[in-house]
């Protein structure tokens, strides 16, 4: 059973996986034996994260191209296979989000966020389909959120764009599942990152930040994700376990989007 879920010999492109929950899942896929690619749209973020990489004992190779141009993604994809090999596995990772309310968020904030957060794993996606049917299968993982699935406050693009990338998703399996592609989600909970580390830094007093104390209250296992709780996840998304799960968007939140959330004292 444990070899279904080893990699041996497969190469995986992980987008935007310089640092954070890209990284993480990276690590998990190369411990489990795949071959990593990844992408950065500058020398210095590359160079930084090759070095982390290198520290953490994995050779990985990492490329400059912006994943929202198609002839950069074009070039990305056949820079990968010369190098590496064709692609296995795609995680479509990168993204951004702007924390700005509708009524003040610009045509060109908005259009950015849906380019990055769904657009992109579309062209990429897109590039990688013909050599995996070419090669007899593959696995293709896009990083949803909880935001495919709820609204809040201040995230109208982004959440937009995760449940665009929802159905994206559904409808890859839909078409390429005949060839043996699976192409499934997984969808992070609240992930403590350097990105989110001020939301969780202690007030004066010692209290925590209200944020903080919103997430751990609406969470029953009561605390943040670490990146590391996706590697489970993403591993077995990439691996032989899942050759029948397609369509699917699995939710790595700690029961968020199953709990109702305490009644108030």
């Amino acid at each position: 059973m444990a070899t279904n879920f080893r990699l041996d010999g497969k190469v995986a492109l992980v987008t935007g996986a310089a640092y954070g929950i890209g990284y993480a899942m990276a690590k998990a896929l190369a411990h489990a034996g795949a071959k990593i690619a990844f992408n950065c749209r500058g020398q210095d973020h590359l160079d930084a994260a090759l070095q982390q990489y290198k520290a953490g004992g994995i050779d990985a190779r990492g490329y400059i191209a912006d994943v929202t141009e198609e002839a950069q993604v074009a070039k990305l994809i056949a820079d990968i296979t010369g190098d590496i090999g064709v692609i296995d596995i795609l995680v479509n990772n990168a993204g951004i989000i702007k924390r700005i309310p509708m009524t003040e968020m610009s045509k060109a904030d908005f259009a950015q966020v849906i380019d990055i957060d769904l657009v992109a794993p579309f062209v990429v996606a897109k590039a990688v389909i013909p050599g995996m049917i070419k090669k007899g299968g593959g696995k293709i993982i896009n990083v949803c959120s909880m935001m495919s699935e709820l609204g809040r406050e201040t995230v109208s693009a982004y959440a937009a764009a995760k449940g665009g990338l929802k159905m994206l998703t559904r409808n890859i399996a839909s078409e390429y599942g005949e060839y043996n592609i699976q192409c499934n989600g997984i969808g992070p909970g609240y992930i403590a990152t350097p990105q989110t580390a001020p939301l969780r830094e202690k007030q004066a007093g010692g209290s925590r930040h209200p944020f903080d104390s919103f997430i751990i209250a609406k969470t029953p296992a009561a605390r943040w994700g670490n990146p590391e709780d996706l590697e489970g996840p993403a591993v077995f998304l990439a691996s032989r376990a899942s050759d029948f799960v397609n369509g699917h968007i699995l939710y790595v939140d700690g029961g968020i989007l199953a709990y109702i959330g305490k009644q108030p004292k």
